[in-house]
């Protein structure tokens, strides 16, 4: 009596009768359990009592945590029950989930170190296939999100962004609450019909209280909005009004190269031969405006002496293209300021680009003046997207750990529990596995 209670604190199960201990062909060691009386005669999906309906496929094996060295596997009897509710289906155990070949502390040990450590170590550690560990994961994802509707009550303010995962196009679309920084809600694909999908599982309670919501330009984020929360504000993300200014800025800069390349080739070639004193020196234009992308993308505190010499010589060689980093410098500067000083520069900013006659600055300044109350609505709440950026630099590190998925729901399972507030605990701390036997 006391051995098998010392094999059931080491198991770590409960509402489980110790039958017998043997040892495999490989040395791995076999428990023969079964349940106890009130846990016996239960549907594998429901757990309610129903009546037994036969013998099923007999003796079945469920993988548990090592011991030392020994692989430890429970064996019992797997006959099948005849539910009202679900049919003819396996009989529940206490010690494992429906459909689970291993136990509940082998799963949670799994599920913890997936998230922490790589593919290799994961699969190398526990002893079994990478391939199972995506089910693995699954399954307890969904044992510890029993209620995945209360993430969104008392939401007020959102972030939405779209990030790649797979090549070709592949996305998922991210939900991220700004108040507690963690995810909210993934699913793949991206546009109106998939974020339209979030809202439509949101109460008309829970759709009030949004009060503002992130994300970069898209038209299809605007839309949803104005479909199912027009009361809520649209902020829209300072790093991707900056970008588009520092993709203006390339296109200007680009021309300018192309255009002093050309004029460099039309000058005439130098003769072969030592030059002499009098001779021009040859038009470094071209290189220079070439080698400038990192000095013109740049703020202006953070340039070092040579990308300085090489902002005042572009000043000098080409009038045009040093406008172009003034105004992506002029835009990138209203989201230092307050709303009143913010948007007396973005005006400034509107009237300048309207009339510098650079064409891609033109085009910008209407694509701000689209977008001109949620830049405003941005400088006044200052809600910004970098906490989804960060969400989604942890998701690409989350799919490079897995060297990628081949199941889409195990790596948003995968995504879950690493960046929403589900806490996957390790079998020891976990109050699923503390308790007496």
């Amino acid at each position: 009596m006391l051995n098998k209670t010392i094999l059931k604190k080491a198991l770590n199960v409960k509402h489980t009768a110790i039958d017998d201990v043997t040892f495999s062909a490989d040395d791995a060691i076999i428990i023969r359990v079964h349940p106890t009386k009130g846990e016996q005669c239960r549907c594998g999906k429901c757990r309610r009592k129903a009546p037994r309906y036969d013998v099923g496929r007999g003796l079945r094996y469920w993988r548990a945590c090592d011991w030392s060295t020994y692989k430890v596997f429970l064996e019992a009897e797997s006959y099948r029950v005849n539910c009202p509710e679900h049919g003819i289906v396996a009989a529940a155990v206490p010690w494992a989930r429906h459909d689970s070949a291993f136990t509940y502390e082998f799963e949670h040990l799994t599920a913890w170190i997936a998230m922490n450590c790589s593919r290799k170590v994961v699969a190398q550690f526990m002893r079994i296939s990478w391939n199972t560990v995506g089910p693995i994961v699954s399954r307890v994802k969904q044992d510890l999100d029993f209620d995945p509707s209360r993430r969104f009550d008392d939401l007020v303010n959102i972030g939405v962004d779209e990030t790649s995962y797979k090549k070709g196009q592949k996305y998922i679309t991210v939900v991220v609450n700004h108040d507690t920084g963690k995810v909210i809600w993934i699913h793949e694909g991206h546009g109106k019909g998939v974020f339209s999908l979030f809202f439509k599982q949101l109460t008309d309670e829970q759709r009030a209280s949004i009060r503002l919501v992130s994300g970069d330009g898209a038209k299809w984020i605007d839309a949803c909005i104005n479909e199912f929360c027009p009361e809520a504000e649209r902020c829209i993300d300072p790093f991707h009004v900056v970008q588009w200014a520092m993709e203006a800025l390339d296109k200007v800069r680009t021309t300018a190269w192309n255009e002093a390349r050309k004029k460099v080739a039309s000058q005439p070639k130098r003769k072969a031969g030592r030059p002499t004193k009098d001779a021009p020196k040859p038009d470094t234009s071209a290189k220079d405006i070439k080698s400038s992308k990192f000095a013109l993308g740049k703020a202006p505190e953070h340039l070092t002496e040579n990308q300085h010499a090489k902002l005042e010589l572009i000043a000098k060689k080409d009038n045009r293209l040093y406008r172009a980093y003034l105004l992506k410098e002029e835009l990138r500067l209203v989201f230092h300021q307050d709303l009143e000083a913010g948007r007396e520069q973005l005006e400034h900013f509107i009237k300048w680009a309207q009339h510098c006659r650079i064409p891609e600055f033109v085009e910008l300044q209407r694509k701000i003046r689209r977008h001109y109350a949620a830049i405003l609505a941005t400088l006044e709440h200052r809600l910004s997207n970098a906490r989804i950026e960060a969400v989604n630099n942890k998701i690409k590190l989350t799919i490079r750990m897995a060297y990628g998925f081949r199941n889409i729901d195990n790596m948003i399972d995968m995504i879950m529990l690493r960046c929403s507030d589900i806490e996957v605990q390790l079998p020891w701390e976990s109050p699923l596995f503390t308790h007496t036997c």
